[in-house]
């Protein structure tokens, strides 16, 4: 797993097998299988919660690596309700947003992984991955 400071073309949306996890699910880590759309085979991430992932103002400040137009026109992630500005403007499920870049197994096509991580209300604690979608360098 790793960061992404090159400007991306979102291309493709892989395949998950499980989105969303709540409390115990996510101790001590949340695993799951995707689909490489390239080549088929099925890959596992695992997340940890407070290591994985870095925060998701890094791909949109300043259009560094995606624009937030992409961000949202490839539903990835949504705007922020106001009464959960403070994690900034574009999160998943109004909550502390994270990412990280990954690549298949086999083929090594490039994967980012968008995820939500935080406590819903108290005594829910959610991660929600708003999916991984394949990717293109551009420069």
């Amino acid at each position: 797993m790793h960061s992404i400071s090159k400007k991306i073309k979102i291309s493709k949306q892989a395949a998950i097998i499980k989105k969303h996890f709540s409390n115990d699910e996510i101790i001590p880590s949340a695993a799951t299988k995707y689909t490489c759309c390239d080549c088929g085979h099925q890959n596992t991430i695992e997340i940890f919660p407070y290591e994985t992932g870095f925060p998701i103002l890094q791909i949109y400040n300043e259009d560094a690596v995606l624009s937030k137009s992409e961000l949202l026109n490839n539903k990835i992630i949504t705007e922020t309700s106001q009464r959960m500005a403070h994690f900034g403007d574009l999160t998943v499920n109004d909550l502390p947003t994270l990412y990280f870049g990954t690549d298949c197994q086999v083929c090594h096509s490039n994967y980012i992984c968008v995820f939500s991580y935080g406590e819903k209300q108290p005594g829910l604690t959610l991660l929600n991955i708003s999916g991984i979608w394949k990717y293109e360098e551009l420069e």
